[in-house]
């Protein structure tokens, strides 16, 4: 019989207001901040493309998705690469920007709890926000933005 997991080994990946939090599974790789080749007609969110593994991926600001403005790259800033679940983005995977070293974390439900203390709006790429300790970070919608960067690819292209 399948042992019961209790914990997931999960990143919290700095944004500038907080945190997102996503399981480690669903992150590729972790690369330092590349200036990204900028795309005609994208919106500001869709902040071009970068090189990773031999092949262009589309880079994302997540704070720019939700509609706040896009804070600029430092010293601190990575990228986190994300493999698309579908097959919407040509190049398979996506990056998005983060505000500095994503940490790694074990969750568990007596660590977690639901949020409720904020909405978002409909089509955000946000699922929830959750309560951990001292903090309460993002879940983002992974699908969700996958499906605005396939949508902005097939408009840029």
């Amino acid at each position: 019989m399948a042992e019961r997991v209790n914990e997931i080994y999960s990143l919290l990946i700095p944004i500038v207001d907080g945190r997102l939090i996503i399981p480690r599974a669903c992150v590729a790789e972790v690369i330092g901040f590349v200036a990204p080749s900028e795309m005609t007609g994208a919106p500001p969110w869709y902040v071009g493309t970068v090189p990773w593994n031999g092949r262009q991926i589309p880079l994302v600001s997540f704070e720019g998705a939700c509609g706040n403005n896009i804070p600029p790259a430092s010293g601190r800033t990575r990228i986190v690469v994300f493999p698309c679940a579908g097959s919407r983005v040509e190049a398979g995977y996506f990056g998005l920007i983060s505000q500095g070293f994503p940490q790694l974390v074990r969750v568990s439900s007596d660590v977690v709890r639901p949020d409720n203390s904020r909405v978002f709006p409909e089509r955000a790429p946000v699922i929830c926000q959750v309560r951990m300790v001292n903090e309460a970070p993002l879940v983002p919608d992974l699908d969700r933005l996958e499906e605005m960067i396939a949508e902005e690819t097939r408009v840029s292209a």
